[in-house]
């Protein structure tokens, strides 16, 4: 019996490397498999992640313009609540946090890995700790610099991989030029993971998943190529 991810599959246009051109946007991908299926609800976390990245660059006066997929642009501009899933109220587990966006991802993370088990999604599953890890790994590495208290600056610390070493990663990536050049180290590692994890031609939601992580790393790199051509041109305007 074909799997309806197959058709699903199947229809979904190429993706390039990392730095290609995106040919189908994060909302369109989501539409096509629908938010209801369990491949939707995995699907839809990892959008939701790139969301807050992009509210937290928002409210930081880092960018101007953004591309929500699964919030509101109200949520993103913080004039509306964010969903109930992503208010403390929703764990007990949840310590406090001197910075509030921390305290969101840290319900967030929850969040995602009660749907990796809810919807038997091993690639979300993996993708948890993953990220977890390493976004604790990078905080680590900020707080230390900057004699802050390392604890309280590090999310769901009982999610994180305790097999994985990112001592060379976060090496290039402080040696980088600056944080956008930072930031595309990152996101190559990222999308390496992807290669490591993804199930291909196996037609199951972890595929799809896969699809939907890339996709959503291809915008990020269109976002990062749109900011770095934005401050090239304002240098240039400066030195005229």
């Amino acid at each position: 019996m074909i799997s309806e991810n197959y058709f699903l599959i199947t229809a979904l246009p190429a993706l390039g490397d990392l730095g290609s051109a995106l040919p189908i946007t994060p909302a369109e991908l989501l539409d096509h498999v629908g938010p209801d299926r369990p491949a939707g609800q995995a699907i839809e976390v990892l959008f939701l992640a790139d969301d807050l990245l992009q509210r937290q660059a928002l409210l930081a006066g880092e960018i101007e313009q953004t591309q929500p997929t699964v919030l509101r642009l109200a949520q993103l501009r913080d004039e509306q609540p964010l969903p109930p899933y992503l208010t403390m109220e929703q764990t007990e587990q949840a310590p406090s946090h001197p910075a509030p966006i921390d305290a969101i991802w840290e319900v967030y993370f929850r969040h995602a890995a009660a749907t990796a088990r809810r919807r038997h999604n091993r690639l979300l599953s993996a993708w948890v700790p993953w990220e977890v890890t390493l976004r604790n790994a990078l905080a680590v590495r900020r707080a230390t610099a900057l004699n802050l208290p390392v604890e309280s600056y590090c999310v769901a610390q009982d999610l994180q991989n305790t097999d994985l070493d990112f001592e060379v990663l976060l090496n290039e990536w402080a040696a980088a030029r600056d944080p956008l050049a930072g930031q595309k180290i990152l996101d190559r590692a990222r999308w390496a993971w992807i290669a490591e994890q993804e199930m291909y031609f196996s037609f199951a939601d972890e595929e799809l998943t896969a699809y939907a992580a890339r996709v959503m790393l291809l915008q990020r790199w269109e976002r990062i190529t749109a900011a770095s051509q934005d401050q090239n041109a304002n240098r240039e305007r400066q030195n005229t």
